[in-house]
């Protein structure tokens, strides 16, 4: 018979895991992409050798509501788990504190879009991790990645704006506050830009802003879904 792959039992990668080439933790980083269609432009656009991109289906299961068991009968839960290479209750340990020794990627960055579906998406996330984790979180090693609202153009000048307070700043400068000749491309989700835009906003190490989740962060999280 076949039995399923568990965290429990160890077993492979996620079918769903596009990893990266590197083996050194250190230097790898692992993208939890909401949705197959921004999952697909990520693959596209990442640097294959330190960046792996796991999409995740919908929103994932509420643990805060959820019994411990039946978080890990949650396809989207255990695929982050086991992507990740962590263990629960090996060698007669507690089976509820992870095993983070093994952990494959430095970096794990929540990548949604910039709408109230995405907020929600992190807030699950985060309540995950602040339930069953809490050591990455400590060790700061958990991120929400920052892709822009906007992409705004006046001839030949063209800004990514992540923020109104941006797309403000960019009609001031380019239009004297008029909105006239400025044009706005509204980003509803990842999934609209292509692989170059979303690398060069969201992904490039270099040009990206992530937002390091801290436990204060991750409490606050928890306590919206207690209320």
């Amino acid at each position: 018979s076949v039995q399923r792959k568990s965290p429990m039992s160890g077993g492979g990668l996620p079918g769903k895991l596009a990893d990266c080439s590197s083996r050194d933790p250190e230097r790898c980083e692992l993208f939890l992409v909401e949705g197959d269609s921004a999952g697909g432009s990520a693959k596209q656009g990442r640097c294959r050798e330190f960046q792996a991109i796991l999409p995740l289906r919908g929103k994932i299961l509420n643990v805060e509501k959820a019994m411990w068991h039946k978080a890990f009968e949650s396809d989207e839960v255990n695929n982050i788990i086991q992507a990740m290479g962590i263990r629960f209750g090996i060698d007669g340990e507690d089976s509820k504190v992870a095993n983070i020794e093994k952990i494959r990627y430095n970096k794990v960055i929540i990548m949604t879009d910039a709408d109230v579906d995405g907020r929600h998406i992190d807030t699950l996330v985060m309540t995950l991790f602040y339930r069953y984790m809490p050591q990455l979180i400590q060790g700061g090693h958990l991120y929400i990645a920052n892709p822009p609202l906007y992409l705004c153009s006046k001839g030949k000048v063209k800004e990514y704006c992540y923020t109104e307070e941006d797309r403000l700043r960019f009609i001031e400068k380019y239009g004297g506050g008029n909105e006239g000749g400025i044009h706005t491309q509204r980003y509803k989700g990842l999934g609209e830009m292509n692989p170059e835009q979303l690398w060069e906003t969201t992904m490039n190490p270099e040009t990206r802003t992530l937002r390091r989740i801290t436990l204060a962060d991750a409490v606050k999280a928890d306590e919206i879904f207690t209320i």
